[in-house]
């Protein structure tokens, strides 16, 4: 599972990235910082089931925080876009390839209006952010659509030769963005384009690339340096149609994430408060810094760092966790570990699909599965809900 952060330069992509995944990432006050993608791993939420059978788990694959359970999630931060990036503009081929397998992106905008299109400092006020959503929308579209056109004649006229639907042919052009033909299928499913592909304008083409994008790279608005953001604006933006926009703040988060680490302060990720532990350590200034954290966090609830991914994942992705186990009884694995792993799945993943996402042989020998909560034997259609404990049964 992949989160992609995106942004135009200088807009506090890489204070986010770093934010939530504690990774070192170059953060400096000009376009272009960064070049190469930074790679780190952010966690996301939930209720730990070994609270509900008392006794401790002993993680494998995720941590296990007093009851809450921290599952791993990869985080991507890329090169900042800038107009007219489809066609290569700054590090435009550069970023949009890295993001070719990304499930869902985090689009990080600066609220305050404080950098122009290209990412350059201009006064708090100057740079209407909405159009640097409508403006980041539009570039990955075209670059989709950029993929698209290339050689689609020929495309669609073999697949009318062939008998195939348009989707499978646009399935196996958009394959290597981690693009399904399911996606590809609810995105034409709901548009008017003529049903000869062959047929296709380029305002149809536009369109198809627009549906494709919508859902197989769904996007969530972190509109960050909300602390400086007027209230119209901050009103403006969480009402816009269709979006989903979480005010942010990811210098707060950072650094209550690393005094957190040098223990100055206690605060555990998402929360809306934190605790300081050694005021006599901290300067006039810090004590200054961290009393407008905490009113940031009284505006708006949290930092808005970890909202945003957990929605992303959640909301957007709609996925749940669920905990294989070999032994139902003990709840362990074949090392004796206690509830070992957690899997992030898509919510209507049935056991079945599960076997298969632990281990191509568990699902190609799949007996059946059992409810650890229940023991109740569950056959390989039976769906999954969040926070299910289940054995997988299948032959040696």
């Amino acid at each position: 599972m992949e989160l992609g952060i995106i942004g135009k330069p200088n807009v506090g992509k890489s204070t986010f990235f770093s934010a939530s995944t504690l990774a070192a990432a170059e953060i400096a006050a000009y376009p272009f910082t960064t070049i190469e993608a930074n790679r780190g791993v952010a966690y996301v939420r939930k209720p730990c089931p070994h609270t509900d059978f008392g006794i401790q788990c002993t993680p494998r694959n995720s941590l296990c925080d007093n009851g809450t359970r921290l599952i791993p999630v990869e985080m991507l931060d890329v090169a900042g876009l800038v107009p007219d990036a489809w066609m290569g503009k700054g590090l435009g081929n550069k970023f949009l390839d890295d993001l070719s397998r990304a499930s869902s992106l985090i689009h990080v905008i600066d609220a305050s209006g404080g950098t122009d299109a290209e990412g350059n400092i201009v006064p708090p006020g100057t740079r209407d952010p909405v159009l640097d959503i409508e403006f980041m929308e539009r570039e990955i579209a075209l670059w989709i659509k950029g993929i698209i056109e290339k050689g689609f004649q020929k495309i669609a006229r073999q697949a009318q030769l062939e008998g195939m639907k348009i989707e499978r042919a646009l399935h196996e052009r958009l394959t290597g963005l981690g693009i399904t033909e399911a996606q590809i299928y609810r995105a034409l499913h709901k548009l008017d384009v003529p049903e000869d592909a062959l047929k296709w304008g380029d305002e149809d083409m536009e369109r198809v690339a627009f549906a494709i994008r919508e859902r197989s790279k769904p996007i969530i608005i972190a509109a960050n340096k909300a602390d400086a953001a007027s209230d119209e604006t901050i009103e403006r933006l969480m009402t816009m149609k269709d979006r989903t926009v979480i005010p942010t703040c990811a210098e707060c988060e950072l650094a209550l994430r690393r005094a957190d680490k040098a223990g100055l302060v206690r605060y555990s990720i998402g929360s809306s408060s934190f605790e300081i532990l050694q005021p006599e350590k901290l300067s006039d200034g810090q004590k200054k810094a961290l009393h407008r954290i905490q009113e940031f966090m009284d505006r708006f609830g949290d930092t808005g760092v970890q909202r945003a991914i957990e929605t992303a994942i959640f909301g957007i992705l709609d996925l749940m966790a669920v905990y294989p186990v070999e032994d139902e009884n003990h709840l362990t694995d074949k090392e004796g570990r206690v509830l070992p792993d957690a899997y992030l799945v898509p919510k209507g993943t049935n056991a079945r699909d599960l076997a298969y996402i632990v281990h191509t042989d568990l699902g190609d020998n799949f007996i059946r599965a059992i409810d650890a909560r229940t023991k109740r034997v569950i056959g390989h259609d039976h769906e999954l809900k969040d926070g299910d404990v289940i054995t997988i049964v299948a032959r040696a």
